[in-house]
């Protein structure tokens, strides 16, 4: 287990081989996110939303804005 101090300034030095293992360097990015109350995981943000096209394949049908609405507003008139 890594452990590292907050500074007065509220920062934390990430140690070397956490960084290295997250593949993260000096100006990259973390997120923190709370996976369950008062417990979060650190996230290397270090990839461009771009590099998410073509993940998942083709849609295999389009959906027009219209019907998105559609289906926007029937689940939340279903939810009440």
């Amino acid at each position: 287990m890594s452990t590292a101090t907050l500074t007065s300034k509220g920062q934390i030095i990430i140690l070397a081989a956490v960084r290295t293992v997250l593949g993260v360097d000096a100006g990259n990015r973390v997120e923190f996110v709370e996976v369950v109350p008062g417990c979060y995981e650190l996230i290397a943000a270090t990839h461009s939303v771009g590099e998410l096209k073509g993940m998942f394949g083709k849609p295999r049908k389009a959906v027009s804005i219209k019907a998105m609405n559609g289906a926007i507003a029937q689940r939340g008139a279903s939810t009440k």
